[in-house]
């Protein structure tokens, strides 16, 4: 089976990879992601998954198991990306109030003695309470909103910003470590 690798710097894949007790190495994936596509389809976000997994192979040991994902929060079929600076996440966060988005984690696992490709999808849905800008402002001073898709951490959020979540919370926080579990066959 050989060692398994995650291909991404995420400190939040990391921990739960940890959480989930696998041993693992970390090799961050030097794959360029297309951040001008805004239209969300399932095939794109398993898409960048594999890429990002592909682009370590040639950087790892064989045999591995190299684990590619990507997260990407969704509101009215468009994906909303990393903020590009501090307005654009108050904006973010002032769309998603009040409203129901989806968080998808494309997560792909390739087998490099066997060349296997495995690719899959995880879709939740996080319900915001209506935010104010005071809300708001508090979030963007006192968290890190800048690295996260939608300009948000789940697992920071202060009491009275969610009002509700459907699905898995790992995939929320960055990766559905029970799906990545039946892609591993364990």
């Amino acid at each position: 089976m050989g060692k398994i690798i995650l291909a991404s710097s995420s400190p939040r894949r990391r921990d739960l990879l940890k959480k989930a007790n696998l041993k693992f190495e970390i090799i961050p994936s030097p794959y360029i992601e297309d951040h001008t596509k805004t239209e969300f389809s399932y095939e794109f976000i398993e898409s960048l998954a594999v890429n990002k997994a592909l682009a370590v192979v040639p950087l790892a040991d064989n045999p591995a198991l190299i684990i590619g994902a990507d997260t990407v929060v969704v509101l009215n079929n468009k994906i909303l990306g990393k903020p590009k600076d501090r307005e654009d996440a108050f904006n973010t966060l002032k769309n998603l109030s009040g409203k129901t988005h989806k968080v998808v984690t494309g997560i792909a696992v390739i087998n490099t003695e066997t060349n296997a490709i495995k690719q899959a999808a995880s879709t939740s849905h996080v319900t915001f309470e209506k935010l104010s800008d005071e809300q708001i402002n508090f979030y963007l001073e006192n968290f890190k909103p800048m690295d996260k898709a939608g300009s948000y951490g789940i697992q920071e959020m202060p009491n009275g910003y969610i009002k509700s979540y459907t699905g898995s919370l790992d995939n929320i926080i960055g990766l559905d470590v029970e799906l990545l579990l039946k892609m591993l066959g364990k």
